[in-house]
């Protein structure tokens, strides 16, 4: 059969009878394939086999993708495929060389997975080399607004359109959060939820959804709409509940009918997170000993820490609950960060983005809500200064934390994976092991995302 040779992702494609070589930088990788070429369309579909030379000490992932040659709209398919399945198939694989969490340290290994699921059989048909990458468990963000432009409260909508761009920043799972808004918003974002998940969607899964408000304190609305806050309604509380749609909702304990309210919500399976409140000490113990379960971006919007007032963030330290905290530069002071840390630790101190609709996007205007932010140096502000959400990756926040507290990276890396899953409750994300879901993220040193698999399919390389 003839050459045939292209450009894709930066890589040099030569075809020569059933055998692919990739050329990238100094590293050249020989691939053995089964190939298909259409002469019209020049499209080549391959499989990754084994063998790989390295001209240079140049770490790299090996990767496959099915490419339309010479053309700019491409189709892409798993990072590793086989002769025995369906380009669209995530096949028996292997992911080996690289860095694994085990603990607080990183130790070399492998994770082989199987039609979306980790298994306990390596594989040497296809294998991911992945020396000197961090495979980690897929990045998990308990709360986030929206991105790339778009916001879930000002348009629910927008929910998948925003988890297909996700694994760009290696999310692989997400809880979509709605701030203080109309009920009509909610329920709306409930049905797109429910009912509107797009034929073949590849994105970042839903986990279910946050709402954070509308039963928060008027003295800490932040840059929530004061207007759209209401008394906690056990019938709304009961119905949220009973959809199995909703997986957090942040409330103020203090706040008339919210211990009955929370009582519903955490009978219902419902994560309950204090957050927005005003409440004093007593009143924050009392709630973290009860019904509530974690504490909603510690430090910021609650009742501060006092020597004479512990006020929420007391009670949250001194609680076994989970914090959710934003380490991205705005937020929180350093040594507040480091204060939390050492006493939260990665089983307690959750990474949450709070991202808003400028992630992905650099400095401009942007909805949250039904109010616009202004993004510059000081990170997204309403129009009389208040912080409103951030623009920070979970890569980043890790990066941060590392950076500021001295953090392990396998310590960073738990506090955006196994720590979130294990609030939530979830045992089949947040860690790697036999029968939990292939969601992966692989890493370089810097915590950069190389490539994101969701249910063992690449769903994206990194953003660069």
């Amino acid at each position: 059969m003839p050459s045939q040779s292209g450009r894709a992702n930066g890589f040099t494609v030569v075809v020569v009878a059933g055998t692919v070589v990739v050329v990238t930088g100094m590293v050249v990788v020989v691939v053995t394939v089964d190939v298909v070429v259409d002469e019209g369309a020049g499209v080549v579909d391959g499989v990754m086999a084994t063998r790989s030379e390295q001209a240079a000490n140049t770490t790299t992932a090996v990767m496959s993708q099915t490419r339309r040659m010479g053309r700019d709209d491409t189709t892409r398919s798993p990072l590793v495929a086989s002769p025995r399945h369906s380009p669209h198939t995530p096949p028996v694989a292997t992911i080996r060389g690289g860095l694994i969490p085990r603990g607080d340290e990183l130790v070399r290994g492998e994770v082989s997975f199987d039609t979306g699921s980790i298994t306990d059989s390596p594989t040497d048909d296809v294998v991911v080399d992945a020396d000197g990458l961090v495979v980690s468990p897929g990045l998990i963000d308990l709360q986030i607004n929206g991105g790339f432009g778009m916001d879930f409260t000002h348009d629910p909508t927008t929910i998948w359109h925003v988890g297909e761009r996700l694994p760009e920043l290696g999310v692989t799972s997400f809880v979509p959060t709605v701030v203080t808004c109309p009920p009509e918003v909610t329920d709306l974002a409930m049905d797109v939820v429910a009912n509107r998940r797009p034929d073949g969607y590849r994105g970042a899964e839903v986990l279910g959804l946050h709402f954070e408000g509308p039963w928060i304190s008027p003295e800490m609305h932040g840059a929530h709409n004061p207007s759209y806050i209401t008394a906690p309604n056990p019938d709304v509380a009961r119905r949220w509940a009973e959809s199995g749609l909703v997986r957090m909702v942040t409330l103020a304990p203090e706040r008339p009918g919210a211990d009955r309210v929370a009582g519903i919500l955490r009978a219902g399976g419902v994560i309950v997170s204090l957050g927005h409140t005003a409440a004093d000490f007593e009143t924050a113990q009392t709630a973290l000993a009860g019904d509530a379960s974690a504490v909603t971006h510690l430090f910021n919007q609650m009742s501060a820490l006092d020597h004479r007032r512990p006020g929420v963030v007391g009670a949250a330290l001194l609680s076994d609950r989970h914090c959710l905290v934003i380490v991205d530069g705005h937020h929180l002071a350093e040594g507040a960060l480091r204060l939390a840390w050492r006493v939260l630790g990665p089983d307690r101190l959750i990474l949450v983005t709070d991202a808003m609709a400028a992630l992905g996007l650099g400095p401009g205007t942007y909805p949250l809500g039904d109010g616009p932010i202004t993004v510059g140096e000081e990170g997204p502000r309403t129009v009389d200064g208040r912080l409103a959400g951030s623009v920070v990756t979970l890569p980043e926040a890790m990066r941060n934390l590392v950076e500021a507290t001295g953090a392990a990276k396998a310590q960073a890396l738990q506090a955006a994976t196994a720590s979130p899953a294990r609030l939530l409750g979830l045992d089949d994300r947040g860690a790697l092991r036999p029968g939990g879901r292939a969601d992966f993220t692989l890493f370089d040193d810097s915590f950069d995302v190389v490539a994101t698999y969701v249910a063992g399919t690449r769903m994206a390389d990194g953003r660069r």
